[in-house]
């Protein structure tokens, strides 16, 4: 019989990367969920953590209403065997309740820094004293005198304090987000602070998930219930799908919308699939003229993102309704491929009173849906990133050809049109320039190399000269960008020949435009998606 997982329980207290922990963490196989950094002790003790990870946030610990763990925390980590990590605003907030000072710090860090390791001891057990290594820092208070028991293992180039651990306590603290792939020593640190200061054990698998899902889904619909997925013929659906599938068979029903805002030949290209590969029950609802008239003059895109979702909704709840006609009962759950990403930017963050982070942006899948739904959501994926889902999928055998497509907003090129989706011809050039550079990529054999490749539509116009006459044509912009969760982005270098292929094929075949221009914004600062 298998030991149940150790697990590192992350206090969220708002920063972007927070989530970014729990990925890293599970990529160990070390089970790692995350809760409001303001819950209760009686929720942190309930899960039975052997580390707490206190994160990052945008808060300064001087505000009046800066988030904290709860009174009695240290004491009770103390008395357990608990080891806590505090990451950038976490180690502020360890010291300043333990007696310490924290103060505005005359010169803020903001982005890479060097720091060097003055302690090789604990944290930095595995790394010799004077050892650099470049982080990413993100702060402008700083620790300028430690609680009692406390010693600085490491500066910034500065002379700021960027490490700071009381091992008898097993209290540590990192200024710095080792979370993030801009600290290239990263993961090497906190892998030796789990496994060799914390030893905490290895065990956790996607199988468990798996396990779990299924049975929960199990547990909330009842034996007569019956359950609508919406497909986009995406990953996150598919594999959405296949999960529920697995656990209620054939009171799932598959609903796919054309929402008019697809790609070239979407709709043909995925019930085909569906049909062959998945052998899904899938009914294809054409909606174009419902969403695009709602669309007509809006150029707001949260207010398209807040329409698009609405209008699913709508739609969902007709499709149950029809459904109940047939089935002489209602359907009582939707089922949607929300990611943690998904849930992350569409602040406030899910679960139990989490409040501090900032928004980004909202997804349809979370910020749009009306107070009003009739239909009660089914979110087997809301814990997951995008390769994990992946990897997901392959334990469930979903094609292949579904685990490797790029991700696609579930607005669908209402994000990729910048302002009005219905002005003129733009959403049929926009599916022309897609096609012509994803089926690019594809045949110099890039597509796998790539998290995600898009063109966009730009509301401007650029002179040009077409056929030895001056045009005042549109202006596309290609997107293509690594990852392997989201969460960041560099953009994707492609060799100069390649741009100019695309570009000449783009502007000699597609009518109205004169003008190709590369996105070259990693995430930060940019969102993958231009809206």
């Amino acid at each position: 019989m298998e030991n149940k997982p150790e697990l590192v329980l992350i206090l969220d207290y708002g920063s972007q990367y927070t989530h970014l922990i729990t990925r890293r963490i599970r990529s160990l196989s070390i089970l790692s969920l995350c809760l409001s950094g303001t819950c209760s002790l009686e929720d942190i003790t309930s899960k039975n953590p052997r580390v707490v990870i206190l994160s990052g946030g945008p808060h300064s610990v001087h505000s009046p209403d800066a988030p904290a763990f709860p009174a009695g925390f240290l004491e009770w980590a103390l008395s357990n065997g608990v080891y806590v990590l505090g990451i950038c605003y976490g180690l502020q907030l360890m010291v300043q309740k333990l007696g310490g000072v924290v103060k505005v710090g005359e010169k803020q860090e903001y982005g890479r820094m060097e720091i060097l390791v003055e302690g090789s001891s604990g944290i930095f057990g595995n790394k010799k004293v004077g050892h650099h290594q470049v982080v990413w820092m993100s702060h402008g208070d700083e620790a300028v005198v430690l609680p009692d028991g406390f010693e600085v293992v490491a500066r910034s180039q500065q002379g700021a304090v960027a490490a700071v651990e009381n091992r008898e306590k097993r209290l540590f603290g990192l200024q710095y987000h080792p979370e993030v792939t801009h600290s290239p020593e990263g993961m090497e640190t906190l892998r030796y602070f789990l496994f060799d200061v914390c030893g905490v054990n290895a065990g956790w698998k996607l199988e468990n998930v798996l396990d779990e899902e299924v049975k929960c889904i199990k547990d909330t619909v009842g034996l007569e219930d019956h359950v609508i997925c919406a497909l986009s013929g995406g990953v996150d659906s598919t594999v959405a799908a296949t999960l529920v599938h697995k656990a209620i068979g054939d009171r799932l029903h598959c609903v796919f919308v054309d929402n008019g805002l697809l790609r070239y030949k979407e709709r043909e290209r995925v019930m085909d699939t569906f049909e062959k590969d998945l052998h899904l029950p899938v009914t294809c609802v054409d909606a174009t003229d419902q969403f695009l008239s709602k669309l007509k003059g809006v150029i707001d895109p949260e207010t398209k993102r807040k329409i698009i979702g609405k209008e699913f909704i709508c739609i969902f709840d007709a499709f149950a309704h029809d459904l109940e006609q047939k089935l002489g009962k209602k359907p009582a759950y939707l089922v949607q491929g929300t990611l943690y990403p998904d849930v992350i930017e569409s602040c406030p963050p899910p679960g139990t009173g989490r409040t501090h982070s900032h928004t980004i942006k909202s997804h349809h899948n979370v910020g749009g849906l009306p107070k009003d739904m009739k239909l009660k959501l089914i979110e087997p994926l809301k814990l997951l990133f995008k390769d994990e889902v992946r990897q997901l999928g392959r334990i469930l055998n979903v094609p292949e050809q579904f685990l490797k497509r790029h991700p696609f907003p579930g607005p669908g090129l209402a994000v990729r049109v910048l302002g009005d989706v219905t002005e003129g011809n733009s959403l049929d050039i926009l599916r022309q320039v897609d096609e012509i550079f994803i089926q690019s990529i594809k045949e110099a054999g890039l597509y796998d190399l790539i998290w995600q490749a898009f063109a966009v539509f730009l509301p401007v116009r650029s002179v040009g000269v077409q056929g030895d006459q001056r045009t005042h044509s549109h202006v596309v912009a290609l997107r293509a960008v690594t990852s392997q969760d989201g969460m960041t982005a560099d953009w994707y270098y492609f060799e100069h020949k390649f741009l100019d292929d695309v570009a000449r094929k783009i502007c000699n075949t597609v009518r109205g435009v004169n003008r190709v221009v590369q996105d070259i914004t990693s995430k930060p600062p940019s969102t993958i998606e231009w809206e």
